[in-house]
């Protein structure tokens, strides 16, 4: 289901993509990308203010909304006047606006059919799992938390604890290009003088 890959492959909660309009929608831009501007809320916007953003499609995505507009456009055409003209992105078969209940049904299908005890996943979990693994790729929560809609990090940080992995990596590669530096040349790394001042550590 088209869905279930951007919610993934973007963060996007169900309601803002429950909302997208094909308008919001650039495939054909460098780079590709989505307006996530509104939810399906009352009065249509989204959670915050700063929840409004824009993000570039990964491929992946391009390709199954490719796929997605071209069997909306073959649908539209055998329903004729019978599918409604919303503009939606996401819809039913017959071109209606999806519910909570459609997502979900949806989704443990989905989960059903990659071997999962699809009772014990919700399609919240897709925007679990891009938090997850855009922190395991080493992506700072900051950009994390923009990805999301948060307004700042002590959201996300406080949401998904569970996937956020806090491994500082800068200083890791900066030591290792440096001494393996000097390690090809045959010199230690110069070093500082010490400081004649009893320091403590802080």
């Amino acid at each position: 289901m088209p869905t279930s890959c951007c919610r993934l492959l973007t963060g996007a909660r169900t309601e803002e993509l429950r909302a997208l309009t094909w308008s919001h929608v650039d495939l054909d831009g460098k780079p590709p990308s989505v307006q996530l501007w509104r939810s399906v809320r009352e009065g249509g916007d989204t959670k915050t203010r700063l929840s409004r953003r824009t993000l570039e499609l990964p491929n992946d995505c391009v390709v199954a909304l490719r796929a997605h507009r071209r069997w909306q456009t073959q649908s539209r055409m055998r329903s004729a006047a019978r599918w409604p003209d919303n503009d939606l992105v996401f819809t039913t078969q017959r071109g209606t606006p999806l519910d909570a209940a459609n997502v979900r049904r949806a989704f443990r299908q989905i989960a059903e059919h990659a071997g999962l005890h699809a009772e014990e996943w919700t399609p919240r979990e897709l925007r679990h799992s891009f938090v997850s693994l855009l922190s395991s790729a080493g992506i700072p929560i900051e950009d994390i938390a923009h990805l999301v809609g948060h307004a700042n990090t002590r959201t996300t940080e406080k949401v998904y604890r569970k996937e956020l992995r806090p491994v500082l990596r800068r200083g890791a590669k900066a030591m290792d290009d440096l001494f393996n530096a000097h390690r090809a040349t045959g010199e230690p790394p110069t070093l500082p003088p010490a400081s004649s001042e009893n320091q403590t550590e802080r």
